[in-house]
């Protein structure tokens, strides 16, 4: 078990899955995640949940069913779920908080959107001292303008790499050996 280590899931909640316009990869990214959160599990790793509110009649507004955690990934008993409304996640919430809390030194950051939300709490989670992963294949956006999705999230990986670790999710392990 590795005491100093937490999974951020930040953002996966139904707004981003819907049918008429998901997140790139949509299946793929929630397999994975998945995936993370049940090793995580597996070694005790605490796994915090960020949740994005936003105004009326917006993809995540608050306490609908767009803003609920997406059920495949959901949280269960003794997670914790941080509420923002800004893409930092740090910015006016307990994550930090929480993070010292729990004693924790390194975060493994998922979720969406690779150029707002993850890209802001990774960037701040490096300045406030944190060792931090960003998990290769589990983030992701929508294509904008002439660059495709898969073409975002490439340079995004690339600009990571700047301050953090990069890694697949296959070489993701929370257990110390």
């Amino acid at each position: 078990m590795n005491k100093d280590i937490a999974l951020l899931v930040i953002d996966v909640q139904n707004g981003m899955f819907q049918e008429t316009d998901p997140v790139y990869d949509d299946h793929g990214l929630l397999e994975r995640i998945r995936g993370l959160i049940k090793k995580a599990r597996a070694c005790d790793t605490p796994v915090i949940y960020v949740q994005h509110n936003e105004g009326e009649g917006e993809p995540l507004e608050t306490n609908s069913q767009g803003w609920e955690i997406h059920p495949m990934i959901a949280p269960v008993g003794g997670d914790t779920i941080i509420q923002k409304h800004t893409p930092d996640s740090f910015h006016e919430t307990n994550l930090h908080t929480e993070l010292v809390t729990l004693g924790i030194k390194k975060v493994v950051i998922v979720g969406v959107q690779t150029d707002l939300c993850i890209d802001a709490t990774s960037r701040r989670a490096s300045e406030l001292g944190y060792e931090v992963t960003v998990v290769k294949d589990c983030h992701s956006t929508w294509s904008q303008g002439n660059q495709s999705a898969s073409q975002i999230i490439a340079d995004y990986n690339n600009h990571f790499r700047s301050f953090a670790d990069n890694l697949e999710s296959s070489n993701i392990e929370f257990c110390s050996k």
